[in-house]
């Protein structure tokens, strides 16, 4: 590792442990949605309020009520029906991690190139986390795809760091590295800020630890699962994992050999939320 490298490793970790580093917020509209969701007599047409407050959330919430994991006979373009339809808890944690997307722009364009590829990813990840856990789980496929969203959420604050400190940006490499080695332990820093619930909260700092065995299926091995799998085809490290031997994949019932070669209903299903989450 590079001299540079291992001095931001430090100056980030010494940051964390003395509450230093400046974290990111949760944009607004997922600030007044999470708030809301948290009434636990919050009607729909109130929730529907808060959302309808942004034009852009708001299609985002009709696009995926309307994509074909979803949609029912009837074509839903009304918002208040999008959120009966999907539940005042699914409709809050969809909202909240569309609405992460606003947080992933920069000023500059070899850090926006960045922020793009970590979102794209981010959505391709939490596409398939909640397929995964529809299939193959009986957890919560909103809070599956909210994980998935927020997976690399610790990976702002670097990013952040590296556009105010121009060595780094120059070297590609060492970002790569202080990215790989740093984000989940800030990711799950931030998750716990914003309060998130212990089951998300945990995803980002656990979900790259492959000899991880919790007692039973949670969110961390549908993402470890789904963030693997965004892999395939790749010469990214992970690919050159043993997958068999992750606890993971036999927790979610799945054999990795075959996983690639996935059944086409499984295949349609991915890609139908891929565009859904898009």
């Amino acid at each position: 590792m590079s001299s540079l490298a291992d001095q931001i490793l430090h100056d980030l970790s010494r940051a964390i442990d003395n509450d230093e580093l400046v974290l990111p917020t949760l944009p607004e509209v997922a600030l007044r949605v999470r708030e809301a969701a948290e009434d636990p007599n919050i009607s729909v047409p109130a929730l529907s309020k808060v959302i309808g407050e942004d034009t852009a959330l708001t299609a985002r919430i009709i696009k995926v009520v309307n994509s074909p994991l979803l949609r029912t006979s009837r074509e839903i373009n009304d918002l208040q029906m999008a959120v009966s339809r999907l539940g005042i808890n699914y409709t809050a944690n969809l909202a909240t991690g569309l609405a992460m997307e606003q947080m992933f722009q920069a000023t500059t364009d070899v850090v926006d190139r960045k922020m793009r590829e970590i979102w794209n990813r981010s959505i391709e990840v939490a596409a398939v986390s909640h397929v995964l856990c529809r299939h193959y789980t009986r957890l919560m496929p909103d809070q599956a795809t909210l994980a998935g969203l927020v997976h690399q959420i610790g990976v702002l604050p670097i990013l952040t760091y590296a556009e105010e400190y121009g060595p780094l940006l120059a070297d590609s490499i060492s970002l790569d590295h202080v990215i790989d080695k740093i984000h989940p332990r800030i990711g799950e820093k931030i998750l716990r800020t914003w309060q998130f619930p212990e089951l998300l909260a945990k995803v980002p700092g656990e979900y790259t630890n492959f000899t991880r065995d919790s007692a039973k299926v949670d969110y961390v091995d549908i993402v470890q699962v789904a963030a693997l799998q965004s892999y395939t085809g790749s010469n990214h490290p992970y690919t050159q994992l043993d997958w068999t031997r992750i606890p993971a994949f036999a927790k979610l019932g799945l054999d990795p050999e075959t996983l690639t070669d996935q059944d086409e209903d499984l295949s349609a299903a991915m890609d139908a939320a891929m565009s859904m989450l898009q």
